[in-house]
């Protein structure tokens, strides 16, 4: 394998490109926010009931999933930078598409490739890490470049939210569809002209044979997820048992392999292991969790007996100050991390998350409750999604740093895909008392808030095992 390392970069080059990856995170928080205010006007254009708006959201991490680890491996092969643009230009590819289709079907497909954009915030880490390690503090420095993106993600998704739930209250939902995929556009050229490619490039030969594997085991799992919804057949649970068991020959190939695609070695690192879990547990609520949240304050509690009935503009507010505080914990986590130290601050974000949605249990009943639940849930994801790259980047080996930071995305991604499918089952059930309705059951959406707090609460406890001194300089 061979390398190709750059000189030291200077502190303004870095800042320099951290501006304008901050743009690029910044699209991709549109991307997130914006379309989450109109998921019932899209599920009445496609005609749809409101919990099959998880296989549009199920089916995006299924391929986030698998595009991560892909990615993220040629990152260190050829370039970060190079493969931020391969993404970039497939998802304004499958954006362009959202706006011209009322099919189903075809609206599903393009939802699903526009989940490339998943690859950005790790691909990103990665580059800032590979540029600010040479310069002894950089743990620091990526922790402190990982908050500022995460706070442009953060903005960029306050600002979908706002917009895109003002404006479905007022244009054609084609018109709506559109503007994120302008915002894509420009952010393919912002990457081609603006940032400048890592300092080390690892070369080396691409595993197609763990890829194989790895794709086959994700598609037969999820798959069987999905079709859990429908019958819950021996067959989708042959899928998901077969999804499991090909893990196996997967991890002993990538054992044997000079140059695997994913060094499974780094699940049993004392420090890697629970922040690739925490970042499993964490996917059930951060990705999993959304479009109940929307559709859950969308029912109206007079014809339902629960929800908020808000509309368009008003649900976008609730997503926009449940974002504020993402941005909050995402700056919070650096300082908090220099004063006690990485792993008490990860813990502190999990224990938050979790006591966030357990408070929706006995407070769910009015805007204002709704909105104090997710802001505490808010506070703690920020910090979360700021924090587990960034602390994987500083674990993993110098060959494998996309790799890591890569995997703490693809895990959550698996995370929430697989939430995704046990929330729609959860939410279908029980929600066809009437023949016209489409709103989800209760007792669906307290089983969502249920698993979210506990598995966040679980991730706080196994950080507790990280070393205390771990991802520091």
């Amino acid at each position: 394998m061979t390398a190709v390392v750059a000189a030291k970069p200077r502190l303004g080059t870095l800042a320099s490109i951290v501006g304008f990856l901050a743009f690029v995170e910044f699209t991709s928080g549109v991307l997130q926010g914006y379309y989450t205010p109109m998921l019932t006007d899209i599920a009445r254009h496609l005609g749809i009931h409101d919990a099959d708006v998880n296989w549009l959201e199920g089916s995006q991490l299924m391929l986030s999933a698998l595009v991560v680890p892909i990615f993220a491996k040629l990152g260190d092969m050829v370039g970060h930078k190079r493969m931020l643009l391969v993404s970039t230009a497939l998802t304004a590819a499958a954006s362009f598409a959202l706006p011209f289709t009322d099919s189903f079907a075809v609206f599903l497909i393009a939802w699903t490739l526009q989940g490339f954009y998943v690859v950005w915030l790790p691909l990103e880490i990665a580059l800032i890490w590979s540029r600010s390690r040479a310069t002894g503090s950089g743990s620091i420095r990526t922790a402190r470049a990982a908050g500022l993106l995460v706070a442009a993600l953060e903005g960029g998704a306050i600002t979908g939210a706002l917009v895109g739930g003002a404006l479905v209250d007022a244009l054609p939902l084609w018109i709506v569809l559109l503007v994120p995929a302008l915002a894509v556009a420009a952010c393919f050229v912002v990457i081609l002209f603006g940032v400048t490619e890592s300092t080390v490039v690892n070369g080396g030969r691409f595993d197609t044979v763990g890829v194989v594997l790895l794709t086959l085991a994700l598609l037969a799992f999820t798959g069987g997820l999905s079709l859990l919804r429908l019958d819950g057949g021996l067959v989708a649970w042959a899928l998901v048992i077969g999804g499991v068991l090909l893990i196996w020959p997967f991890a002993l190939w990538e054992l044997r392999s000079a140059d695997p695609l994913i060094d499974v070695r780094m699940f049993a690192d004392p420090a890697l292991w629970p922040v690739f879990l925490t970042a499993g547990l964490f996917g059930v609520s951060v990705l999993g969790a959304q479009a109940p949240l929307s559709t859950f304050a969308r029912t109206d509690p007079a014809v339902h007996g629960y929800g908020l009935g808000t509309a368009g503009f008003a649900t976008s507010l609730i997503i926009g100050l449940y974002l504020i505080a993402m941005i909050v914990g995402a700056l919070l986590y650096p300082v908090v991390a220099r004063l006690a130290t990485p792993r008490g601050a990860l813990i502190g974000a999990s224990v938050l998350v979790g006591v966030g949605y357990l408070l929706f249990l006995p407070f769910h009943g009015s805007y204002v409750q709704v909105v104090l639940n997710m802001a505490l849930a808010g506070v703690g994801s920020g910090a979360l999604v700021a924090a587990l790259p960034a602390a994987a980047a500083a674990a993993a080996p110098v060959r494998a740093t996309g790799q890591a930071t890569g995997l703490t995305n693809g895990v959550k991604t698996i995370g929430g895909a697989i939430a995704s499918c046990i929330f729609g089952i959860a939410l279908l059930n029980g929600a066809h008392a009437a023949a016209e309705s489409t709103a989800g059951s209760f007792a669906g959406y307290l089983t969502v808030w249920i698993v979210c707090g506990a598995t966040a609460l679980v991730a706080a406890a196994a950080l507790l095992l990280v070393p205390k001194r771990a991802f520091t300089d």
